[in-house]
């Protein structure tokens, strides 16, 4: 039922109503029911058919103004990511480019023979970080052109976009998820995919790993994330260096969210723990 037929429906029905029981009341049941019984029994009369009737379209009203809502705000996130998408192809992607580009003349001048280390070095990180943008560049404008009609940011598959992620990494990684998408919002979903997607990207630069396992649990509530990995691991307090922008990043994500995050080494593995408890849902 549209928007018009609504509102033609609750400006009609009490008027109809009120017209029908008065001419059958004078027609029909003076004889029975006296005039002020039958005043008295009007606004009853009218009240009931509001509450049974025009509380049903109100509803159906104020259904159709959240979806409308939520169709904006699907809109609003598309061009967003396609503007985003826009922005890092005509800025970073191409600076990259050119900057790849700069390093390998560089390579070949005989003259730096003795930097030729670094810029071996500069080349992979530049390569990298190239390869990541324009990863995400498609992925930003296959999300946006792919959907016939506008999603809702709720209707997003977390293990569907983990996948993407697995399948977009050398790495072999193997999935395990049994967490249902209905028990996180949207903005959950987000961050933990940018999360996600951090642990990956670092596990594939750092680690230099051979197998990645990322799993997915919720036991009565308490959600738990595990991204694992057999590389070389970690010394220290990763998170006392002050240039792992990447950690300090995922960790502030996951505390706005009531989340916390965990990293560690068990046995030859690395593990990074992402957890909620049930309690903060």
């Amino acid at each position: 039922m549209s928007y018009k037929q609504i509102k033609w429906m609750i400006l009609l029905i009490p008027t109809l109503t009120v017209g029908v029981w008065e001419y059958v009341r004078h027609q029909f049941l003076l004889p029975y029911i006296s005039m002020d019984l039958g005043n008295w029994l009007t606004p009853v009369m009218v009240y009931v058919v509001s509450v049974t009737l025009v509380k049903k379209l109100f509803r159906n009203m104020e259904r159709i103004q959240k979806e409308l809502e939520l169709e904006r705000a699907a809109k609003a996130v598309l061009e967003s990511r396609e503007k985003l998408a826009k922005e890092l192809h005509d800025g970073i992607a191409q600076s990259l480019f050119l900057l790849s580009v700069q390093v390998e003349r560089l390579e070949s001048k005989r003259k730096q023979e003795k930097h030729l280390d670094e810029v071996y070095a500069i080349r992979k990180t530049v390569h990298e970080v190239n390869r990541y943008v324009r990863q995400s560049i498609a992925n930003l404008r296959y999300d946006s052109q792919s959907q016939t009609a506008p999603p809702t940011l709720d209707s997003i598959s977390l293990r569907n976009q983990i996948g993407r992620i697995i399948r977009d990494t050398p790495i072999p990684i193997n999935l395990e998820w049994n967490i249902e998408d209905e028990v996180f919002n949207a903005k959950e979903k987000i961050e933990l995919l940018a999360c996600m997607r951090e642990a990956v990207v670092n596990i594939q630069k750092h680690a230099r790993a051979s197998q990645g396992w990322i799993t997915g649990e919720n036991n009565n509530g308490y959600r738990l994330i595990t991204i694992k990995d057999n590389g070389k691991g970690f010394a220290g307090d990763p998170f006392a260096m002050k240039d792992r922008y990447g950690l300090h990043i995922m960790k502030e994500r996951l505390k706005a969210m009531n989340w916390s995050l965990k990293l560690y080494r068990e046995r030859e593995y690395t593990v990074v723990q992402f957890s909620q408890d049930g309690e903060h849902v």
